[in-house]
């Protein structure tokens, strides 16, 4: 019989560590939460200092019985929750629940679930810590008072169904705010010139720059005339040739943020498949042999340090690897973020010996995908920087200047393993240039104006807005992804091209929101009780004295609202088209993902259809129907025949109306990190657009 009880959260992490730990020690999973604030009612006694009222959550007491049949049996029971707020929380119900006393040493924290890091947590447990528990505690009473009282109001005024979240609601504003933004945006025209050149039968690119050796903007295309009509002849002279080396540094490894906002840009995974995944590589893989192994360190963090030890051992692999050049030389200083609670270590690989191609079988597709990408970005981290050779040329006609600057990898370094994307997904390649010498003639083959105009702000994608929560301290590295699958839950905003649009639900609510409870959606405000909830958790605040600050200010706001808030009806847009199952008028409804149409004769008549576009292409199947833009219900784009089901011609990529000129197949847009291409689904035909 065992003598130790361990109690973690999942049993893929309790077959993990029971590997680790042996005989003596049983290791049960609680299956996350036991106790939780009850649903049907707020469960925060206000009047006795906001007590929250906790109750086993339904389904979780057979796992309880268990637990407790089980804590009888040995010696003693350990905690091993996560290591963060939501982990202590765990740990002090399981005490609560199984009688534990939460002043003895029955918590045990490890950032990594490997061997030595389980064998060096359980010489050192400690006594649960309140500071966490109560932050958490705190985060949880602020939102159920915030939900509680204010989606009530939302029922009784909007409709049914309805809630409002305190950091949810910010994000709600923030695409809001920026489709106001799109939509006010007036273009700006402006100008540029490109010129092809050559050298001794070497072209190259370069772009006007200015006049007579000061940077000149273009705004019209008077402008252009103007400067075209200076230059006399085919030549230009090289006036000046700049030769610079360049350091390029390698980035740091993964935050959550930085982890969510990479996945999505190289991986197209959204933030809460990311942390999905992250957990199950965290908790453990089965690698055959080997046994189940944690792969990755503990995948809720803000900071971006990571160990001597884990820093020795990537220097031993880059050098056994990729050689000594390609080894950092200076240790790297790791600059905290003031917002960065720096609690735990960068997300890294627990050994990079555990190289992805040599596990790869052991993982699924997504897995590994995710693995490797952070195991470059670490091993890339502890890496020597990059060395560029940068070129800068000057070429003047009549005092006419164009600039032209190549660049190629002197020495890649890290960028040998890794290289950062970007949002608008463009590769970064060497741009070379001719070896020019200052006072040479060089020929200009052709120059083309080009006219161009100002774009307005991009909507957010789910990397972009992690990156703008974190930068305006709204939110927690825990909290990112469930509050982009809340907001998208509840009908405020949807996806459209992995973009946010919102929703009309969306800014009914928001515009309430912000007329009653403007507190709730100040950027300032919601960051100031972020680091005030961290505050708790060093100790500084009690989280009753918190709770009730906010508190005082928005009682009075919410007797107001009560009184006041009209009631908004929100009408059925007709969609000029009638039923065809009983003939009245069809309606535009908003569902969970998104507009749908539905007969306006509910519920004596149930018939919705989903909403499509026409693209003005001729089904290439069927040859009778015409090709409709639809959306899944992932919210993901594709391309059919209206008259399915009688025709099944479904396509990703958007056909274009055209014949193929080589084969008269099909042709369609391909969507590539580079741009667009239009190529043939039936042959090696391919034309690229841009």
């Amino acid at each position: 019989m065992a003598d130790y009880l361990v109690i973690v959260e999942s049993p893929a992490k309790a077959k993990t560590i029971g590997k680790y730990l042996g005989k003596k020690y049983t290791v049960k999973a609680s299956m996350g939460h036991v106790r939780d604030l009850p649903k049907s009612q707020m469960g925060v006694d206000i009047e006795k200092q906001y007590d929250p009222k906790y109750i086993t959550i339904r389904g979780k007491g057979p796992v309880l019985k268990e637990l407790k049949t089980a804590a009888k049996k040995v010696k003693r029971v350990y905690l091993a929750a996560d290591p963060d707020r939501e982990g202590e929380a765990i740990a002090w119900h399981l005490a609560h629940s199984l009688d534990i006393d939460e002043k003895s040493d029955c918590r045990v924290v490890f950032n990594e679930i490997t061997k030595q890091a389980i064998k060096d947590a359980f010489k050192t447990p400690r006594p649960i810590n309140m500071d966490l528990v109560d932050a958490q505690q705190a985060r949880r009473v602020l939102d159920r008072l915030v939900g509680y009282n204010i989606s009530p109001l939302l029922w009784k005024k909007v409709k049914k169904g309805l809630s409002a979240g305190r950091v949810q609601s910010v994000a709600v504003k923030m695409i809001i705010d920026r489709e106001k933004e799109i939509q006010a945006f007036v273009p700006e025209e402006y100008w540029s010139i490109q010129g092809s050149f050559s050298l001794n039968g070497e072209n190259f690119e370069a772009k006007f720059y200015g006049m007579n050796g000061e940077k000149v903007e273009l705004h019209s295309e008077d402008e252009v005339k103007n400067v075209l009509a200076k230059l006399k002849g085919e030549e230009f002279l090289v006036e000046s040739v700049k030769k610079k080396e360049r350091k390029r540094n390698p980035v740091t490894p993964f935050t959550t943020s930085s982890l969510q906002q990479e996945a999505a840009r190289k991986l197209n995974f959204r933030a809460k498949k990311t942390m999905m995944i992250a957990q199950q590589l965290y908790e453990g893989i089965d690698l055959g042999k080997e046994g189940t192994v944690g792969l990755i360190t503990y995948m809720r963090t803000d900071s971006t340090r990571i160990s001597e030890l884990a820093q020795s051992e990537a220097k031993q692999y880059i050098e056994e690897t990729y050689g000594e050049d390609y080894s950092r030389k200076e240790k790297r200083v790791t600059k905290k973020d003031k917002k960065a609670q720096d609690a735990h270590e960068a997300i890294r690989p627990t050994s990079v010996y555990n190289d992805p191609r040599t596990i790869k079988s052991y993982l699924s597709r997504d897995q590994f995908r995710l693995y490797k990408l952070i195991w470059e970005r670490m091993v890339a981290s502890e890496m020597a920087p990059a060395v560029m050779d940068t070129m800068t040329v000057d070429m003047t006609n009549e005092g006419v200047q164009f600039r032209a600057t190549g660049s190629k990898v002197k020495f890649p370094g890290f960028m040998k393993v890794y290289i950062e994307g970007n949002d608008d997904g463009k590769k970064e390649e060497d741009r070379l240039l001719p070896n020019l010498q200052e006072g040479q003639k060089v020929k200009n083959e052709a120059i083309e104006p080009n006219q161009h105009f100002t774009q307005p702000p991009p909507r957010y994608t789910e990397a972009r807005l992690v990156k703008t929560m974190e930068e305006l301290g709204i939110g927690r590295p825990s909290t990112y992804a469930p509050t982009l699958d809340t907001i998208q839950r509840r009908g405020y905003v949807a996806l459209d091209e992995k973009r946010f649009v919102p929703t009309e639900l969306g800014e009914i609510v928001l515009e309430l929101i912000t007329e009653f409870f403007p507190e709730i959606l100040d950027v300032e405000f919601t960051a100031k009780m972020e680091n005030d909830l961290d505050s708790i958790e060093e100790g500084q605040h009690e989280w009753i004295e918190i709770i009730d600050d906010f508190y005082k200010g928005f009682e009075k706001r919410l007797k107001v609202a009560e009184e006041q808030m009209k009631e908004v009806e929100i009408k059925d847009e007709p969609a000029g088209e009638n039923c065809e199952q009983c003939g009245h008028e069809m309606v535009y409804k908003m569902g969970r993902y998104g507009k749908f149409m539905a007969c306006s004769n509910f519920p004596d008549c149930r018939n919705t259809k989903a909403i499509v576009k026409e693209i003005g292409v001729k089904c290439p199947t069927c040859k009778e129907g015409n090709i409709v833009e639809r959306k899944s219900k992932k919210r993901r784009t594709f391309y059919g025949c209206d008259r399915y089901p009688e025709c099944d011609f479904v396509s990703w990529d958007k056909p274009i109306s055209r014949p193929c000129p080589k084969c008269s197949g099909l042709l369609v847009e391909k969507k590539t990190k580079k741009g667009v291409n239009v190529q043939c689904v039936s042959c090696d035909y391919k034309e690229e657009v841009n």
